[in-house]
This record gives C-alpha cells, structure tokens and sequence, in this order.
C-alpha cells in the first residue's frame, strides 16, 4: 500500500501486517521517509485503531529520528500502538471530533504457569516503557499514566491537548475511521462499538496456505533496536498473538501450521491452534496429527499394525503438548482431545 500521498505520510488503517489490505508497516514508514529525505519536513496523518505494537514503537523510533519537523495530525482517531505513534510528533494537532486512545498492552501466553507468570512480568515492564513515552510527551508523572492505561483512557481533541498529549486542536472536520474491531477494547465509545458490529470489523485474519516454520511466538522476540526518548524496550502488542513478535514471523508461522499435510480435513482446528495460541508451529503440526490419530476410523479401515499405530499416536500426542517431546520411561500412553480443547478455546474467546 502506497502511504507516501503528496508529500505526507497517510497512515490509515491497522498498525502492522493488516487484516481488511488496508494498513501499514514500519517497514513502509521507513522506505517512505527514505524516499522523502532524511532532512525533509513531514506531515504524517494518523487515522488508525491501533494494531501490533512492536510495528507502532518501530514507526515511533524511525520519526523519532528523523531530522526534519514531524507535524502529526490525527484525522480521525489514534487508538492504542497508533498513540504511540502520535507521541514522536514535533507538534500533535487532533482534528474536530477525532479521538485518541491509551491501555495497556495485552497478549496470550502457551504453556504452564511459569510461562504465564513470565509474560505478566513482561507485558507489566512494557507496559511501564509504554508509560514513560507517553509521561515524556505529556509531562505527565509515569505512575498516573499506567493507572490510565489500565482503565482505558479515551480522549477528545481539547481532552487531549488539556492533557498534554496532543499540541492543538483544529477546527477541520474529523475523517471517518477506519475499519477496526473496536468491540475488544473494554470502554470504546458505543459508536464506534455499533459500527464494528454493523459492519463487521473482525480482527479474526484469513487462513493464508503453505510456508516454511517461523520463529516461536509469544511475541518475545525484540524487533527493534532503534532508540526511544525514554529509554529502550518493546511495548507488547494487543492483540491477536502475544506480545513482541515481528508480523513477518506471525505470517510465517500461520502458513506454516495451516499449510501443513497435517491441518487436511482439520482446518478448524488448524487455524484456531495458528490464531488463537502461541503454540510454536512444529507443536502445533504434532497437535494436529494426534488428532488425526484420535479420529475414528471408518469401518474395515481399523490399522493393520496396531503395536505401531498405538506407539505413534502415543508419541504425536505427547509432542503436541507443550515442552513434549522428552523421553520418560513406561510412561502411560497420552492422548489429547484436541476436538474439545479447540471447542473450549474458541468459546472463550467470541466477542
């Protein structure tokens, strides 16, 4: 997608690898001020809902950085990692009725409870960086923006500039907003709300096929090495898959699980394991095949090698499991129900 419009950076849509073919990457941003000059003025226009952020404090470091004035404008709305965005902006100027967004970062986490004691650390530690970029614009003290953050805090124009996070206000009408599944954020105006509902802005992404394994989520894996004002770190991203993993290596792992042999006659199970967990996706694959395993067979097709077909559908599922893959001796034989692991899952996770 062209972002780089008379001039301005127009950065509509969802922060990172997009869900609608609407959206930016940092890796746009990039080739777009390369393109402009790294003395150049810009004006960069921000309508967005926010997205991955580890691409949105990438963006943020890269204008940041850059030598000439960086005039923001929010032309609609500048939610979540699009707020950070915002924040490298010589001047921030929100137009009439458009709206801006700070919480905290949130993801998920696969595995036992140490793992998820870990990604609570973590994404309370980003969420704290996140804080003092925002504190550094705002001149705001850090403990009274995570209490914000928290809470979800939205705020008009003049609530913003009042606020210090914002320069001005203009009198220019405010663009639409684009297309954004504001229903998973917990105090979203109702508009905003009715809209997503009405026209069905889902965050669920479209199976993409085939691919080599990508790198481990959750999103752990520190991207960007560039520079923040306050000091460094990667903030969490906020939905979808945990916190810190580049899109390139999300897209990577998708294909990898939904483009396996094993995901055939299991698709369901195959894109909730590849959207819904952090699942690595050599696990993922060894899940899917012990639910093949697990699959009734159809009358006179029972295996000719009973011993054998017990012994790897022992081993699949163990390896499905988290860590599995270990030797234990005369272990008993493990099967999973991954039909009703998938059931509980996705029920929990509907909007």
């Amino acid at each position: 997608m062209t972002i780089l419009v008379d001039g301005e950076l127009v950065l509509y849509g969802f922060v990172g690898e997009n869900y609608w073919g609407d959206g930016f990457t940092a890796g746009d941003v990039i080739d777009a001020l390369a393109e402009l000059g790294r003395d150049a003025d810009v004006t960069v226009r921000i309508n967005s809902g926010g997205g991955y952020t580890d691409d949105g404090i990438a963006i943020y470091n890269s204008l940041l950085a850059h030598k000439g004035k960086v005039s923001i404008v929010i032309d609609a709305m500048a939610a979540s990692s699009a707020s950070i965005i915002a924040m490298a902006g010589d001047s921030i100027s929100m137009r009439a009725g458009a709206m801006m967004m700070i919480h905290d970062p949130a993801g998920s986490t696969w595995g036992n409870a140490e793992k998820h004691e870990k990604s609570v650390e973590q994404l309370n530690k980003l969420a704290g960086l996140m804080a003092e970029i925002y504190s550094e614009q705002s001149g705001e003290d850090v403990a009274s923006i995570r209490e914000d953050m928290k809470a979800e805090l939205w705020m008009s124009g003049e609530e913003a500039v009042e606020r210090g996070f914002a320069t001005d206000a203009v009198d220019a009408k405010s663009s639409k907003v684009t297309a954004f599944d504001f229903r998973q954020y917990a105090h979203a105006p109702q508009k905003l709300v009715a809209m997503a509902k009405k026209q069905n802005w889902s965050l669920k992404p479209k199976a993409q096929k085939a691919a080599s394994a990508a790198k481990n989520q959750p999103k752990h894996k520190e991207k960007s090495t560039m520079k923040v004002k306050p000091g460094t770190g990667e903030p969490a991203t906020e939905q979808t898959t945990a916190a810190t993993v580049s899109s390139d290596d999300v897209k990577a792992r998708i294909k990898a699980i939904t483009g396996d042999d094993a995901a055939q006659g299991f698709d369901g199970l195959a894109k909730h394991l590849a959207f819904d967990t952090d699942m690595p996706a050599d696990e993922a694959i060894m899940a899917l095949k012990a639910a093949a395993l697990d699959a009734p067979a159809a009358a006179g097709e029972e295996p000719a090698d009973p011993k054998g077909y017990q012994a790897r559908r022992s081993a699949a599922a163990d390896l499905a499991q988290p860590g599995g893959g270990a030797p234990a001796p005369k272990k008993a034989t493990a099967t999973i129900d991954m039909a009703s692991i998938y059931g509980a899952r996705v029920a929990k996770k509907e909007v």
